[in-house]
């Protein structure tokens, strides 16, 4: 990706204020980078301003970003799933990206690449099989979101832009997302693993997830689906198991599927917690990208201090 200054590239980003893209933000800006948000209400600053349930943006304003890195959605986990709950998350994602690439589209110059958010979620539960990026979707609800979430793309696709969909694990990172919630388990002395414990988890450390967006958007061969993921996928058992050892804590109480199932509903336990997914980052591989934390507990080793 070439900006127009030299060496600076200016990028815009959506879900700035989220766990990833707040890294990101921070890491693009450290190295120089032109960095503008993409805010709901009204902006300040260089900000852009839109609002995807109500389907306007400032498309004047997008004019000159020579990349789009796009994270914004209804955050999955954050309660149960109602139908109300599950049209939210369908909706954020699918809504926001229709309205976000039609108006990259009708750009008179439209950026040079968009990195869109997906997630492994696209796979459904799969148990052992070892997924690539040309392995098939799933079936449940979030591969459903998934598929229409990467296909509402399209429209700046069919303008020239390079498309980049990242299907992220479960992000390993400091004072946040899931690995907090289970921490606070462990130091209570209630650690344990989840179910069977035989679901495989695919995850990426925080430093991983922004290094290898910042290699999509740099990487101009690079299009399409992109898992991200470590390259060594492990089960929730193991897991468990390394996070008792760096935390130095016991790992003695296994909690049940059907308690995960009455605390977090089903439908969220099923897809989330005990699905498993052992996805494999093939194009990061092919494209030799370095992984930072290529294994679980030199990663959890990093995050937990």
């Amino acid at each position: 990706m070439n900006g127009g200054g030299e060496g600076n590239v200016n990028v815009l980003v959506s879900g700035a204020g989220g766990l990833i893209g707040s890294a990101l933000v921070t890491s693009l800006k450290s190295d120089g980078h032109t960095v503008r948000r993409l805010v709901r209400g009204p902006a300040e600053g260089d900000d852009v301003s839109w609002d995807p349930s109500a389907g306007t943006i400032d498309a004047d304003a997008l004019q000159g970003a020579d990349g789009v890195v796009h994270l914004a959605g209804e955050s999955i986990a954050e309660r149960r799933w109602s139908d109300a709950q599950k049209a939210r998350i369908r909706d954020s994602r699918i809504r926001g990206t229709s309205l976000l690439a039609e108006s990259l589209a009708k750009l008179p110059t439209p950026p040079q690449v968009l990195v869109s958010s997906s997630a492994i979620g696209y796979y459904g539960d799969r148990g052992e099989e070892e997924l690539t990026e040309d392995s098939p979707p799933g079936d449940d609800f979030l591969a459903e979101v998934c598929v229409e979430w990467e296909a509402a793309t399209a429209p700046a696709e069919q303008v020239g832009v390079r498309v980049v969909h990242i299907r992220t694990g479960i992000v390993l990172a400091p004072g946040g997302g899931a690995l907090e919630r289970q921490v606070r388990m462990f130091k209570l002395g209630l650690g344990g693993r989840l179910g069977s414990g035989r679901q495989y988890v695919s995850w990426i450390s925080l430093d991983d997830e922004v290094g290898a967006i910042r290699h999509l958007l740099d990487t101009a061969t690079a299009r399409g689906p992109h898992n991200l993921t470590s390259p060594g996928s492990v089960t929730n058992a193991e897991l468990t198991t390394a996070m008792a050892r760096v935390l130095h804590r016991p790992a003695l109480i296994p909690v049940p599927a059907f308690a995960l199932d009455l605390v977090l509903g089903e439908g969220l336990a099923r897809s989330l917690v005990l699905a498993s997914q052992r996805v494999v980052p093939a194009r990061l591989q092919e494209e030799e990208y370095e992984f930072r934390h290529p294994d679980l507990e030199g990663a959890l080793r990093h995050v937990l201090g």
